[in-house]
């Protein structure tokens, strides 16, 4: 079994442990991804998102659904390439912020709707064509269900695309991000399983073995997602992940307890200045992930 660190096992304290309830209201998930404005964060990953969407070979007619798809970041271009999509997110104010981006640009086809990766109530088996998770999914709290649950709800012969941070990866920026915040947050509860586990092949066969798919079925490839804004230097980007991204924000709201705010901030500007590849004084921060394929 891959090792982790005690910063990345602590993630658990910001995403939550190992939940047994099915309501919605009872998961710390919900609560974490509303606390801020995740489309702060959003916005700097649009251009990466439509990217990702634009080399999946997307042929209409297609039913998609976008697990853990936020306000649409690759939810609108696959509606946007012609695909009937539905996007499912635990958060209510980004399923709320996905329909405005929707009715804005005029996609009928796409529509988002609340619920947990963990169990998708009220959704049909064999519903879709592709299920795609681009850092949704690995952060709900019982990877085998999450597993379980995209293989139940993609039709015989379609695909399952997931991205997903990889653990102890220094090229990964949001990975190095959550290691340095979770480290300033208490222990993780008991029975908690990390979602850097996500990003390790051995856990995805195993997940996925479990659900019934032979690891020949499986592909991963190392990928990389980029986090662009000509108009935000790096403090600015780390300034918005402070004020709208949950993790980041518990961490800040720990270290405000423990005195050791500056010491937070200072190891944060670091990580984002030195991955930093915009010289002109903008921001563009390349991010390594691991990209899963699994055919059925």
């Amino acid at each position: 079994m891959a090792q982790y660190s005690a910063g990345e096992m602590a993630v658990g304290d910001c995403v939550g442990g190992d939940l047994k309830g099915k309501d919605l209201i009872m998961n710390p998930n919900k609560a974490l991804w509303e606390k801020g404005d995740f489309t702060e964060i959003a916005a700097l990953m649009r251009e990466s998102g439509e990217a990702l969407v634009a080399s999946l070979g997307i042929k209409p007619p297609l039913r998609a659904l976008d697990l853990g798809c936020g306000d649409g970041t690759t939810a609108v271009p696959l509606a946007r390439l012609g695909a009937d999509v539905v996007g499912i997110d635990i958060a209510g104010n980004l399923v709320a912020a996905g329909n405005q981006r929707a009715a804005a640009a005029g996609l009928s086809q796409l529509k988002f709707q609340e619920g947990d990766a963990c169990d998708l109530q009220g959704v049909d088996s064999h519903s879709f064509d592709l299920t795609l998770s681009v850092f949704g999914a690995m952060f709900a709290p019982r990877p085998f269900d999450v597993a379980r649950e995209m293989v139940r709800v993609t039709k015989p012969g379609g695909r399952i695309v997931m991205g997903n941070w990889i653990p102890n990866d220094p090229t990964s920026f949001v990975s190095q991000l959550l290691k340095i915040s979770s480290s300033f947050m208490p222990p993780p509860p008991e029975g908690f399983v990390s979602p850097m586990t996500w990003g390790v092949d051995t856990h995805i066969i195993d997940r996925f073995g479990q659900a019934g798919v032979s690891s020949e079925k499986i592909s991963m490839v190392r990928d990389t997602f980029h986090f662009i804004s000509p108009d935000k230097n790096p403090t600015q980007v780390i300034e918005l992940f402070r004020r709208f991204y949950g993790p980041t924000m518990n961490a800040f709201e720990a270290a405000e307890k423990a005195g050791k705010v500056e010491e937070l901030h200072n190891q944060l500007l670091e990580l984002a200045h030195a991955q930093n590849t915009n010289a002109g004084g903008g921001t563009a921060i390349p991010a390594t992930f691991l990209r899963v394929t699994v055919c059925l």
